[in-house]
């Protein structure tokens, strides 16, 4: 019986330690961290030995192979430990791929990915398909597999995930976009980053489908470098050569397997972004021999996730909006391409080597006021404090709600979409969006 080694005890890791337990390994879990309840309790269900609030080096080091979580750097000393004496590491999905034949719908992308893989979640449970939620968001893989199985899983996966798969494998694969995000966990080299994201096509054959965004060019250059195997599915925003999916004449159209279209009106997500969204999340549907009615029904229907551009309330004629999932520059930058009214934005937070230029244009066009929100907000201040817009720095999302409240006018928009993770303050980025949601309530 050979020895698993889980680090890290939320979602995925415990979901891992039950797979393991069940497979017959000899399985241990261990947190650096406190262990939530829900998870411990699991893990105490299954008879799993766990520690937390340390890595006991007499009890990893003698693994076989390790689980990491994806939260867990390279750079962490016991990760280091373990890759200098050569343990094979994977991730949570790498190894409960191994114990299923279900069909994997994947998913990833600097941007939107939790948005498309919520859509194509909702589209195949209206269609009555057993499907499963995994990976970034819903349910730990390894834990359906072991427990709860289904015919299909749509699963978000992250360059953390993609990071540590290797034999996994996609029957469909769809890219939303690559553009610089997690820097920090990349040496600080774009290519690295982008190398992970290009991992989500690894292991595809020729009866496997690719779904990409066509106009984006670091997958084009990306696409040069790799022999894809799998049958290309490329969208666009406007028809364009190559390009099976995309929007014409107020039109959405989907030329493969089957010809669909419907009135670009009638999409329930709005945004330009949302249009690559929804022609991916349409493509893996169509592919997935999903009817056209049901394709079309969710396609209008489907109430976008939270956390992602969405409507609080309106207090004194001015609109609140919580897309605390902007966790990087490039969402920011659609978050405020979509803004129709004058907006204070919220910005800061743990900065992971951002480049602000990009949305500085938009700032110019679209801002009326800026509210910085960090533990350090100084870089803030270098990128912006020239443009000449009323800045207020705080340290608290109650002292940020509340300068938003005295800056904003009737007929503005306040909108928190703040190009930063969010561990300098809060414990993640729903906690910072549930926070500004409670606060603008009670305003």
């Amino acid at each position: 019986m050979s020895r698993i080694v889980i680090l890290g005890a939320g979602e995925s890791g415990s979901g891992a330690a039950v797979l393991a337990k069940k497979e017959g390994f000899d399985t241990f879990v261990s947190d650096s961290g406190k262990i939530k309840d829900k998870y411990k309790k699991l893990m105490n269900d299954h008879g799993i030995v766990w520690e937390e609030g340390q890595n006991s080096e007499d009890k990893v080091l003698n693994a076989d192979e390790v689980i990491k979580s994806p939260g867990i750097p390279k750079e962490a000393p016991i990760v280091q430990k373990l890759m200098k004496q050569g343990t094979h590491i994977i991730s949570e999905i790498e190894f409960a791929g191994r114990y299923t034949h279900s069909k994997m719908i994947c998913i990833t992308g600097s941007n939107g990915k939790t948005t498309t893989t919520s859509l194509i979640y909702h589209i195949f449970k209206k269609a009555g398909y057993d499907a499963g939620l995994a990976g970034n968001i819903g349910r730990s893989l390894a834990l359906q597999v072991a427990e709860d199985p289904h015919e299909y899983y749509i699963i978000e996966l992250s360059s953390f995930q993609l990071d540590n798969m290797y034999d996994f494998h996609a029957n469909i694969a769809i890219l939303l976009n690559i553009t610089p995000d997690h820097l920090d966990r990349y040496d600080y080299k774009f290519e690295n980053y982008a190398a992970a994201k290009m991992r989500i096509t690894q292991n595809q054959t020729k009866d496997d489908h690719f779904i990409y965004w066509n106009d984006d060019p670091v997958i084009a250059r990306e696409l040069k470098k790799y022999d894809i195997k799998a049958i290309q599915c490329p969208f666009s925003e406007l028809k364009e050569k190559g390009s099976i999916g995309y929007i014409e004449d107020g039109q959405y159209h989907l030329e493969y397997p089957t010809p669909f279209n419907m009135e670009q009106e009638e999409l329930s997500l709005t945004g330009k972004h949302n249009i690559y969204n929804s022609l991916a999340a349409g493509l893996a549907s169509n592919i997935t021999g999903i009817k056209k009615e049901v394709i079309r029904k969710s396609l209008s229907d489907f109430p976008g996730v939270p956390h992602r551009l969405e409507k609080v309330c309106k207090v004194g004629g001015v609109e609140y909006i919580n897309d605390s999932k902007a966790t990087n520059v490039d969402a920011c930058w659609y978050a405020l391409e979509s803004m129709k009214t004058p907006t204070i934005l919220i910005l800061g937070g743990k900065d992971k080597g951002n480049d602000y230029g990009h949305i500085m244009e938009l700032v110019k066009q679209k801002c009326v006021g800026l509210v910085y929100l960090g533990k350090d907000n100084t870089k803030l201040h270098k990128n912006f404090d020239s443009l000449g817009l009323p800045v207020r720095d705080t340290h608290s999302m109650k002292d940020c709600v509340q300068a938003c409240y005295e800056m904003a006018k009737p007929g503005e928009t306040v909108l928190l979409s703040p190009c930063c993770a969010s561990f300098d303050l809060f414990t993640c980025m729903e906690d910072r969006g549930d926070q500004f949601k409670a606060l603008v309530r009670n305003l």
